[in-house]
């Protein structure tokens, strides 16, 4: 049975590569601030890295500001992107970078809207509404989505670091503090977890940022199956060896190593994504 992370491991293998491409329109980066710009600027990023790239991941807030011509615009470009995939005769998933987070109707509406208006196939998510929140998005086991884990900012251990026990509470036995014996373990540990249980179509990974080290190595040991989105590297001061070694499964997959302004403000684009991906190639070969 196909699902998106057997899209996406054909991808890797296709490409040699587990560089994923943001596609992070910035206004200032922009020859003018307009709809119609960031799709330009999109788009010759797309044509400039996509022999290179494992996947893209559009983030829709740099679109969504421009309005209702902004979501025609990151249509265009996830259309440009799936007309590169046939031309190179491997598909190239697109992963829509929106972090959405509700219930019900209106998650299936986000849903309906990301992979059928916008055509992406993936998408970030918040596990904070729990599991009846992403059953719209996983229903289809060949659309994927990347749990917010472990994020790369600095106040992500504001909540994510917060120590819990996995046991839910009751108003029957408030006071319990242990869970069969478990000990307490960090928030993003037990997101990692429970994503490693609700996996059971193959489209379920996490977003761990590159940026905690340790954290990725304790993510890892909770959901040794799971394929993570580990933005960080470059500009926010992730080193792409350490990372690699911290998130990979012992088949050397599992980890795309996500990043936009790092090949986008480069002198050329393709070189940046080239040379990102070659030195990729090199570490995990070691």
């Amino acid at each position: 049975m196909e699902t998106f992370f057997t899209f996406l491991e054909r991808r890797v293998d296709d490409c040699s590569s587990l560089l994923c491409v943001g596609l992070d329109p910035h206004i200032p980066d922009l020859k003018e601030p307009s709809a119609a710009s960031a799709r330009d600027f999109c788009l010759d990023l797309v044509k400039q890295t996509a022999r290179y790239a494992a996947a893209f991941k559009p983030n829709s807030a740099f679109f969504e500001v421009f309005g209702a011509d902004g979501w025609i615009a990151l249509r265009q470009v996830i259309d440009a992107i799936h007309a590169e995939s046939l031309r190179l005769g491997s598909m190239i998933p697109v992963i829509l970078d929106a972090k959405r987070g509700d219930i019900a109707s209106t998650a299936d509406a986000y849903a309906k809207s990301a992979f059928e208006n916008l055509g992406a196939h993936g998408i970030t998510l918040s596990p904070y509404l729990g599991k009846d929140s992403i059953e719209p998005f996983i229903k289809d086991h060949e659309k994927g989505v990347f749990l917010l884990c472990k994020t790369s900012n600095p106040g992500s251990g504001d909540l994510q670091d917060l120590m819990v026990n996995g046991e839910r509470w009751t108003k029957d036995d408030p006071s319990r503090s242990m869970v069969n014996g478990q000990q307490s373990m960090p928030l993003y540990e037990h997101v990692a977890r429970l994503a490693q249980t609700w996996n059971t179509r193959n489209n379920i990974g996490l977003v761990v940022g590159a940026t905690h080290l340790e954290a990725m190595q304790r993510v890892r040991a909770a959901a040794p199956d799971l394929w993570f989105l580990a933005p960080g590297v470059g500009v926010q001061g992730a080193e792409m060896e350490s990372a690699l070694k911290a998130g990979l499964r012992r088949d050397g997959k599992g980890l795309l190593i996500s990043i936009s302004r790092g090949i986008s403000r480069a002198q050329s684009p393709a070189a940046a994504a080239a040379e990102l991906r070659d030195s990729m190639l090199e570490i995990t070969r070691r």
